[in-house]
């Protein structure tokens, strides 16, 4: 499964900084401007509603209850000022009137950079809402807020009433209505906006350089701590980090210094064992390298003897002959190995054909006729000798005894490397082996706890492939059989005296 990219610490703090400051100061400045927003309007609305109430004032007492157009026009030049436009409605009239012609409205240039002056509109009765009329006409004082023209304006309409003898009002059937601009509070709104705007922008900025500070202070610490453990996966087992402060960051540190002091610990306490494991392998291996000459004296006598004894004592010189060859090879693997572990193991680099060199190897322990071969001709290369041979007779004496015919061994070479594949057809190695297949003393069954191999054979294999810096891999074959494939460099490398 491929994981998804992610971003860095560093990325995801600014990302997480920024986008708090982004809501907080939308939910601040959006909340301050509606707020204020309303409130603008709700004082521009209030004033116009008051000063129509004061005006109507001087409409009292109505000098007709049916007012002709002349009466309607007075009506709407008292209720029209330097602010605001009005048209007075009479029910049985079907066209508003105006203020006459006698009272002009005041006239001015402005513009939304300077709304201190502004013309009155012109009331167009087309602008009123119906639904508003009809509020009106109820006998309500209603207002609403339009925009004509693109300009926003409020319309505040509002009945005239009658007052009969016996001291109850009545809708007179006269509707007035006024259209104020509200240009100068939309300016204001804009300009809070805006300010809005530059609030939310400054804030942004501050949050990014908060959240650059904020990462270093965080990042160096982890920076510091994915180095320590780098260096400690690398075998740096001193490896420590500072510990500043006494924050959760500071008990990281403390708690990484104190794994690692214990890691240290253990790590050399394992080196001790191990060191000591492998001196006791080597010196008992060497002890019995004395004995074991005698017994395979001995051993080799009763061999020569056993045809003549009787069947039962004849079966154990035999028995005690091939056990005391097994453990003289055991013996020696154990001190070819402990060569490798103390380090003292050297090549000894000829220039060999290696084609005859493969061909030796049979030759000398009666596989020739049971391997088949390709090997082209004049492929050389310098290796050490002895320890190719070592490499190949375990492998080829594997795939004869564990695999099945016919054994094959295919050389190719290309002008860096040489390449031999040793191949069985038998039944191959079960997955859960294949990782395993080079390590001291394993065995794939444990039925073969008692065959004739050490279980070091392929892991004197690999050491001396290591030697050569080359390289041994082990797979199965898809039509059955393993396949053990050999690379070694054609001028191998001699670790003690550099290239040969």
């Amino acid at each position: 499964m491929v994981p998804r990219p992610s971003l860095g610490l560093r990325a995801r703090l600014l990302f997480a900084f920024a986008l708090l400051c982004v809501v907080t100061a939308a939910v601040v400045a959006g909340g301050m401007y509606v707020q204020a927003r309303i409130d603008i309007l709700q004082r521009a609305q209030d004033a116009a509603v008051q000063a129509m109430r004061s005006r109507l004032e001087a409409l009292y007492p109505l000098r007709s209850a049916t007012p002709g157009p002349d009466e309607l026009g007075e009506i709407a030049s008292t209720m029209t000022d330097g602010n605001s436009r009005a048209i007075a409605f009479y029910h049985e009239m079907h066209s508003p009137v105006g203020p006459p012609p006698g009272r002009p409205a005041p006239s001015g240039n402005a513009s939304i950079s300077d709304p201190g002056v502004i013309p009155p509109p012109i009331l167009d009765p087309g602008v009123i809402p119906s639904g508003l009329r009809r509020t009106v006409a109820g006998g309500v004082v209603a207002w609403q807020r339009v925009v004509w023209q693109g300009e926003p304006i409020l319309i505040i309409g509002t009945p005239l009433l009658i007052t009969e003898p016996d001291g109850t009002a009545r809708v007179s059937g006269i509707e007035v209505y006024t259209m104020r601009s509200l240009r100068p509070e939309q300016f204001s709104i804009d300009r809070l906006a805006v300010r809005a705007w530059l609030f939310g922008g400054g804030a942004l900025a501050f949050a990014v350089v908060l959240a650059l500070l904020a990462t270093r202070g965080v990042l160096r610490p982890v920076r510091e701590l994915g180095r320590a453990a780098r260096l400690l996966g690398e075998g740096e087992m001193r490896t420590r980090i500072a510990v500043r402060g006494s924050d959760e960051l500071a008990e990281v540190a403390r708690t990484f210094n104190n794994t690692a002091a214990e890691l240290e610990r253990h790590v050399k306490q394992l080196r001790k064992m191990e060191a000591d494991a492998r001196r006791f392998v080597a010196d008992v291996s060497h002890e019995l390298r004395t004995p074991l000459a005698a017994l395979a004296a001995v051993a080799d006598v009763l061999d020569e003897e056993a045809a003549r004894l009787p069947e039962p004592a004849g079966r154990a010189a035999r028995l005690v002959s091939q056990e005391t060859l097994n453990l003289t090879g055991l013996v020696n693997d154990l001190i070819e190995i402990s060569r490798f572990d103390s380090g003292v193991a050297a090549l000894a680099l000829n220039e060999v054909d290696v084609a005859e060199l493969v061909r030796a190897t049979l030759r000398t322990r009666g596989w020739s006729e049971q391997v088949h071969t390709e090997l082209p001709a004049a492929v050389t290369a310098r290796l050490d000798p002895r320890r190719v041979d070592v490499i190949l007779a375990n492998l080829v004496g594997n795939a004869l005894r564990h695999g099945e015919p016919p054994v094959s061994v295919r050389l190719s070479a290309d002008p860096h490397w040489i390449a031999l594949e040793v191949r069985d057809h038998g039944p191959g190695l079960d997955e859960a082996v294949l990782p395993h297949v080079f390590d001291r003393f394993y065995k794939a069954s444990a039925a073969r706890a008692r065959s004739e191999g050490s279980g070091l054979g392929l892991a004197i294999t690999r050491e001396n492939v290591r030697l050569h810096r080359g390289d041994l891999t082990v797979t199965n074959a898809p039509d059955g059989g393993a396949i053990f494939t050999l690379r070694l460099p054609r001028r191998a490398h001699d670790p003690d005296g550099g290239p040969e």
